[in-house]
C-alpha cells in the first residue's frame, strides 16, 4: 500500500509538471532540452558566440531551419516551472525595434534556457572593441544610428513598458547588432530568473557613458 502511494504521488507530480508547461505555452514557444541540444550540436564550443553574467550564448538552428541565439542561464533557478514561465511570458511580450526578441524557452528541470532571435553582427563588444573589430566600418551615420537606437530601447523599457523595466547593466556586450547595424538591447527583464544571491551586474566600470565613448572619435568629441 505504501509503495502504491509513493508511485501515485510521483505520477501526480509528473502530471502537475506537464500541466504547468502546457499552461505556459500560450504566447511562448516551449522547447525541449533535447531539441536545443541538437540545435547547438550539443552546445559545442564552436557554436558559442558569447558569455555574460546571465550565462553562455550559443548559435543554434531549429529543425525548421530558423537560426536562433540560445542562452543557457548560468545559475540554477529556484523558481517553479509555472513561476518561471510567467516571467518568460512577460518578457516575450515586450517588443520594440531596439530590443532583442524572445522566442521561447526550455524549462525542463534543472535546465533554464532562453531562445532569442539571432543577430548577425554579434555585439558591440565584439565588432567595435573585440577580435572582430575592423570587419565592420562604423561610419558616422552608423554610430549615430546605434546611439539613438539604444536610447530609444532604454526609453521604451524605462518609460513605456508597464510595469517599467530597469535594465541596470547597459554595456557593449548587451548591445547586439543585426545585419543593418540596428542595435538591439539584450538581457532585460532577467533579474527575477536567477537566485537573489546571484548578481548579473558587472563589477568593472561599464556604465552607459563607456558604451558610447568608443562610438565617437576624438575629433567628434571636440565638435560636441
Amino acid at each position: 500500500m505504501t509503495c502504491f502511494s509513493c508511485m501515485f504521488r510521483r505520477k501526480r507530480t509528473s502530471c502537475q509538471h506537464l500541466d504547468q508547461l502546457n499552461e505556459g505555452i500560450e504566447g511562448v514557444n516551449i522547447y525541449t532540452y533535447k531539441e536545443l541540444k541538437i540545435a547547438t550540436d550539443d552546445f559545442s564550443a564552436s557554436n558559442k558566440v558569447g558569455e555574460g553574467g546571465f550565462g553562455s550564448v550559443y548559435r543554434g538552428m531549429l529543425k525548421d531551419g530558423t537560426v536562433v541565439a540560445i542562452k543557457v542561464l548560468s545559475s540554477e533557478s529556484k523558481q517553479g516551472v509555472g513561476e518561471f514561465l510567467t516571467e518568460i511570458k512577460v518578457i516575450s511580450g515586450i517588443i520594440h525595434e531596439n530590443l532583442v526578441k524572445l522566442y521561447g524557452c526550455c524549462a525542463e528541470e534543472p535546465h533554464r534556457i532562453l531562445v532569442y532571435n539571432y543577430l548577425e553582427n554579434n555585439s558591440l563588444s565584439q565588432t567595435l572593441l573585440g577580435s572582430n573589430r575592423g570587419n565592420i566600418q562604423f561610419n558616422w551615420r552608423a554610430r549615430v544610428k546605434i546611439c539613438i537606437g539604444v536610447a530609444r530601447g532604454l526609453a521604451f523599457l524605462h518609460e513605456v513598458v508597464h510595469p517599467h523595466v530597469l535594465h541596470r547593466d547597459i554595456k557593449a556586450s548587451n548591445i547586439l547588432l543585426d545585419k543593418d547595424l540596428t542595435p538591439k538591447i539584450s538581457d532585460f527583464g532577467l533579474a527575477k530568473l536567477l537566485p537573489s544571491n546571484v548578481t548579473h551586474v558587472s563589477t568593472r566600470v561599464a556604465g552607459t557613458l563607456w558604451v558610447f565613448l568608443p562610438l565617437v572619435t576624438s575629433h567628434d568629441l571636440i565638435l560636441i
